[in-house]
C-alpha cells in the first residue's frame, strides 16, 4: 500500500573526512578488510552503524567459528588466527587440543561434541571432531576494538550508511547518518562490508536478491549443563523425544538445539529458523523478532519443566542483531557457483581458501561501478553457493584480501599475508602470501580497473545515486 510521496528539499552535506580506504561494515570481513589495508601503508576509516564491532558474530551471537579446516587439516588463517590468539589470551575462545582434532571417537565427541566443533561434512559416527573454536562475543567485539586500533584505522561507530556517491561509474564515497547529523566521507577506494550489499546496490551495481533462514539466536543462564549430558547419555530415547519436542516448538534447528559456551551455566541457542522471508523488509524483520520470542518462551517453559538440567534456566539475552544469513548478492565480474564450491574449482585469480573450496578475486568485483571492492556474505555467488560458503572464517580471508587489495602499496611493495592458502602450490594449510602485484593477475579480465586507487574527484560535481 502506497500512501503517495513527498518530495523532499535538496540539501547540502558536509564533509566529514577524506580517506585512502573507506570500509563500509565492521562485521567480522570489515574489519579484516580495514586492518589489511591500513597495516599496507593506506589511512582507512570504517564506518559502522551498530555501538559494537564483530557484526552477526558477536551481535548476532554466531558464536563458533567454522568452516575452517577440510576433512585432515586447517585450511583458513591469516588474520582469523590472530583474532582467535587475542581471543585466547582474554579466556574467551575455546577449541579442540591437537590430539583431537580431525578425530572421530566416542571419547573426542564426548569431550566436543556439545561445543558444535565437529565437521558437518564429515560422514562419520560419531562426527568428526574438527579445528572449530567457540569464543564469547563481548571478547571478540573488544578485541576488534584493539586490534583496528593498534593498526592506525580511523573507527566511526553509530554511523549508518545511507546512500552513494558515485561520479562517472566510479563510486568516490558515501553519505553517512549519525547523531550529529548527515555527513560525506570521500575515499580513493571502498569496500562494501555491509553484509546486505548497501554499498553495491545504491552504487547501481546489479546484483540478485536470495533468501534463506532468519534467527534470533539467544542464550539460557542457569543451566546444570552436566547433568543435562549426564542425563542424556542415560536416557538416549528419552532425551530424543524430549529434544525432538522442543525443536517443533522453535520450528526448526540444528542437531543440536543449545551448545555449550565459554560462560558456565549458560547455553547457546541458534534457533528458531524461520524461512522463506525478504531481509530487508521491515515487516519481515519485525514479524521474526516477534514470532521468534513468542517460540523462545514457549521452548523456555518447555525445558524447565521436561529436561533435567534446565529446572532453573532464564533467557540472559537475546542477539541485538537479527540473525540474517542471506539478502543481495553481488552479480559481479564472476559468480561463484555450487559446482565450483563442491568441486573445490581452482581459480587462476584466487586469493583465499574456505573449508575446501577457493574464492576468486573476481568474486569481490562488481561490474560497471569503479573503486569499489565487496566483502562478506553479500559476495559474488549464486544462492546455493552462498549457502555453503559464507561462514564467518572464510569471510575473514576475503576481507583480509579485498583490504590488501585496496591498500595503497605499489605492486613491487613487500608482501603482505592474505587469506588461507599456502606457500608452493597454495593447496596446504600455510598462509600464502600475495600483494598487488600478485592480485593483478585478473587485471586482464578487469578491463584494467583491478582495484585501481582512483584519484579522488572532490569538486560539487559529485552526486548522490538514490538507493531507496
Amino acid at each position: 500500500m502506497s500512501f503517495g510521496v513527498i518530495r523532499e528539499a535538496a540539501r547540502e552535506t558536509p564533509v566529514s573526512a577524506r580517506t585512502d580506504v573507506l570500509v563500509v561494515g565492521g562485521g567480522p570481513a570489515g574489519i579484516c578488510a580495514a586492518i589489511a589495508a591500513a597495516r599496507n601503508g593506506a589511512r582507512v576509516i570504517l564506518a559502522e552503524r551498530y555501538g559494537h564491532l564483530g557484526g552477526l558474530a558477536s551481535g548476532g551471537e554466531v558464536i563458533v567459528l567454522d568452516d575452517m579446516a577440510d576433512l585432515h587439516e586447517k585450511t583458513v588463517g591469516g588474520l582469523c588466527d590472530e583474532i582467535v590468539e587475542r581471543l585466547d589470551r582474554l579466556g574467551g575462545a575455546v577449541y579442540p587440543p591437537l590430539e583431537d582434532q580431525f578425530v572421530s571417537s566416542e571419547a573426542a565427541w564426548a569431550r566436543w561434541g556439545r561445543w558444535g566443533l565437529q565437521d558437518n561434512y564429515a560422514r562419520t559416527r560419531p562426527k568428526t571432531v574438527t579445528y572449530a573454536v567457540s569464543f564469547d562475543p563481548e571478547a571478540l567485539k573488544f578485541v576488534a576494538l584493539e586490534l583496528l586500533d593498534s593498526a592506525g584505522v580511523e573507527l566511526r561507530l553509530h554511523t549508518t550508511f545511507v546512500d552513494a556517491l558515485v561520479e562517472d561509474s566510479a563510486l568516490r564515497g558515501g553519505i553517512f547518518e549519525t547523531k550529529s547529523g548527515r555527513e560525506a566521507i570521500l575515499a580513493s577506494a571502498i569496500i562494501d562490508a555491509s553484509g546486505d550489499g548497501d554499498v553495491f546496490a545504491c552504487a547501481g551495481a546489479p546484483f540478485e536478491l536470495g533468501t534463506y533462514i532468519m534467527t534470533v539466536v539467544h542464550r539460557f543462564a542457569n543451566v546444570d549443563v552436566e547433568r543435562a549430558i549426564d542425563w542424556e547419555r542415560a536416557q538416549p530415547e528419552e532425551a530424543e523425544r524430549l529434544n525432538r519436542e522442543i525443536k517443533a516448538i522453535y520450528g526448526s534447528a540444528w542437531d543440536y538445539w543449545w551448545l555449550r559456551t565459554t560462560i558456565d551455566g549458560v547455553v547457546w541457542c541458534n534457533c528458531p529458523h524461520i524461512p522463506n522471508l525478504n531481509a530487508l523488509r521491515v515487516e519481515d524483520q519485525t514479524y521474526v523478532e516477534h514470532e521468534a520470542r513468542r517460540r523462545i518462551f514457549r521452548a523456555l517453559e518447555f525445558a524447565r519443566a521436561n529436561l533435567p538440567g534446565f529446572e532453573r534456566a532464564q533467557l540472559v539475552d537475546t542477539a541485538p542483531q537479527l540473525g540474517v544469513r542471506q539478502t543481495r548478492l553481488l552479480q559481479g565480474e564472476y559468480v561463484l557457483t555450487k559446482q565450483d564450491v563442491l568441486s573445490g574449482r581452482w581459480f587462476e585469480d584466487r586469493i583465499g581458501r574456505g573449508r575446501d573450496y577457493y574464492y576468486p578475486y573476481r568474486s569481490l568485483l562488481p561490474r560497471g561501478v569503479d573503486n569499489l571492492l565487496v566483502a562478506g556474505r553479500c559476495f559474488s555467488a549464486t544462492s546455493e553457493a552462498q549457502k555453503m560458503s559464507r561462514e564467518i572464517p572464510p569471510m575473514m580471508v576475503v576481507g583480509q584480501a579485498a583490504g590488501t587489495a585496496t591498500s595503497k602499496r605499489s605492486p613491487g611493495s613487500s608482501c603482505s599475508w592474505i587469506g588461507a592458502g599456502a606457500g608452493g602450490d597454495g593447496r596446504g594449510p600455510r598462509c600464502w602470501r600475495a600483494n598487488l602485484s600478485a592480485l593483478a593477475v585478473v587485471s586482464s579480465l578487469r578491463r584494467e580497473r583491478v582495484a585501481r586507487i582512483c584519484a579522488s574527484k572532490t569538486g560539487s560535481g559529485i552526486a548522490a545515486s538514490c538507493c531507496h
